[in-house]
């Protein structure tokens, strides 16, 4: 179940710093509410993770995910230039993300 928590909350991060660069440095209202409310159900959860799992396993994949999907909406809806590098070096650290599953 942690694990479960874990990558959710990770999709928060990415949700959450999605929100906060759309905020224009918190002048936009809903954006800004996204931001908050995300933020703070992303930290719930890696801290109720961090009860079963090593913090800095958990903090490691929490931090991959949430980037990886982070860069992956910005290719997604245009905002992030893609290039054969960045995908690898993406496919890298989701593969660290499932290495650290794998041996925890």
């Amino acid at each position: 179940m942690s694990w479960i928590v874990l990558v959710l909350s990770g999709a928060l991060e990415a949700v959450w710093a999605t929100a906060l660069g759309r905020s224009e440095g918190f002048t936009r209202l809903i954006p800004s509410l996204v931001f908050a409310v995300a933020s703070v159900l992303s930290m719930w959860g890696l801290a109720w993770a961090m009860r079963d799992l090593p913090t800095g396993t958990a903090y490691a994949v929490w931090v991959g995910i949430g980037a990886t999907l982070t860069v992956l909406v910005g290719i997604v809806t245009g905002t992030e230039p893609v290039s054969l590098a960045k995908v690898v070096f993406l496919a890298m650290i989701v593969g660290g993300v499932i290495g650290l599953k794998l041996v925890g």
